[in-house]
């Protein structure tokens, strides 16, 4: 039988569920060796920021069991060289296009997301688990009103769909996500890294410079499955879902919680073809399962 993968939301058809967690794949360009970046239904760029960030000391990077903490920084050479060398580049492609956008203040969210609302990008992430200096240091990501703020105030200014990204560090997933719906948001991603340490103990000292990073990888993805079906049923917006994808067994299960689409993280660091496999696995499911769309399995869990 013939099974249909695309997906629709927001307007936008994609041609399957699966694409790549920001951070983790940078544009694509270093991917493009190992696969046709068009098997995706979109990929999902590393963050971009109105001006260059630097990131973090090293070390910033430390495995752990069944993950990886990172501490990059969000190192990133800012919106005007994204727009002159990777958006380019990415648009050679027949896959949509997902920025992940960050900064430090509201305005500087707001400033990146303007300029990049004037390209082809497909859908802004916004990504609000960074530092928001602006309001002494806390995370836009952990607080309800906040969350609210941000998600108006991009919205007010951008001319493309605006997901949010949510930390998973947080009492209530639902309630941040009914926070992101009031402001206006389009969508929602979710989870983003869990926080987490990690200590030499023969050295004693921390194995990150920043000593706290983020947990990514198969340890966080039942976390990730029961906080995409919490988000799901606490509002009425399409979700990317995230956190540990390695399979597409893994990817079935966030669709079944709720997603819309899967994003693959982690699984890209040591299997650069973990997506098209994910892809071609979900194909493979379906077809053992008679299933004729992707979209009858969205939010279907019992």
């Amino acid at each position: 039988m013939v099974t249909d993968l695309s997906v629709d939301f927001c307007g936008l058809t994609f041609k399957n569920p699966i694409t790549t967690a920001s951070g983790t794949f940078g544009s694509g360009m270093e991917y493009k060796e190992f696969f046709d970046l068009s098997l995706l239904g979109a990929v999902t760029t590393k963050g971009v920021s109105i001006d260059p960030w630097e990131g973090n000391e090293v070390p910033r990077v430390a495995e752990t069991p069944s993950g990886m903490l990172n501490a990059i920084g969000l190192q990133n050479p800012g919106v005007k060289v994204f727009q002159e060398r990777d958006l380019p580049f990415l648009e050679g492609f027949d896959t949509r296009i997902i920025v992940n956008v960050c900064g430090h203040s509201i305005e500087e969210y707001c400033r990146a997301a303007q300029a990049l609302s004037e390209t082809a990008v497909d859908i802004l992430e916004i990504n609000i688990s960074c530092p928001n200096v602006a309001e002494g240091g806390l995370s836009f990501g952990t607080d309800p009103a906040q969350v609210l703020r941000i998600t108006r105030a991009v919205k007010d200014v951008s001319k493309k769909p605006v997901f949010m990204k949510l930390s998973p560090n947080v009492t209530s997933i639902a309630e941040i996500a009914k926070a992101a719906e009031a402001g206006g948001a389009d969508g929602l991603s979710l989870i983003n890294t869990l926080t987490g340490m990690k200590i030499d103990v023969r050295k004693r000292s921390f194995f990150l410079a920043n000593r706290t990073g983020g947990l990514s990888g198969p340890a966080i993805h039942p976390v990730a499955v029961r906080m995409v079906y919490e988000a799901a049923r606490a509002v009425s917006l399409p979700i990317i879902g995230m956190g540990g994808v390695r399979t597409a067994e893994d990817a079935l299960e966030l669709i079944l919680a709720g997603a819309s689409m899967v994003a693959v993280g982690t699984a890209n660091f040591h299997d650069p073809l973990a997506a098209p496999r994910i892809v071609k696995g979900l194909a493979e499911f379906m077809e053992e399962e008679g299933i004729a769309s992707v979209k009858s399995l969205i939010g279907a869990v019992e």
